[in-house]
């Protein structure tokens, strides 16, 4: 769909899908989830930790062997926050069409070495 780089990505299988057969949207929020905790970690420099998930829509629908791919941006900073924006794009397995199918914000608190939050770098406040 464009030419950003996937945070993550994941192929559905068996055990991911829900109990119609299609791709349990828990699974699509884990996703999503680990690819943003994963840009709220590197850009941040250290231990992030998810403090809210919100604003999920599921526009579309993956089966079991879709490959998905999570794209995160950082949409907003506070004082000891980041909040990511998540996208899952579904791709299915034997080609090249793909499916948005999922997306949801969160955001996440920066902690230092005892688990205090702390401040975001100046790059990002």
């Amino acid at each position: 769909m464009s030419n950003r780089r996937p945070q993550i990505r994941a192929t559905a299988m068996p055990t991911d899908l829900n109990p119609y057969g299609g791709v349990f949207g828990g699974w699509l929020m884990a996703q999503m989830a680990l690819g943003a905790g994963s840009l709220a970690s590197r850009e941040g420099k250290g231990k992030a930790v998810v403090v809210s998930a919100t604003d999920f829509a599921f526009p579309g629908a993956m089966q079991v062997g879709d490959e998905l791919s999570v794209y995160c941006d950082i949409a907003a900073t506070g004082t000891t926050s980041l909040t990511i924006t998540a996208e899952a794009i579904g791709r299915e397995r034997n080609g090249e069409a793909e499916t948005k199918v999922a997306q949801g914000t969160f955001k996440f608190v920066l902690l230092d070495d005892n688990d205090r939050p702390r401040a975001v770098a100046e790059r990002w406040a």
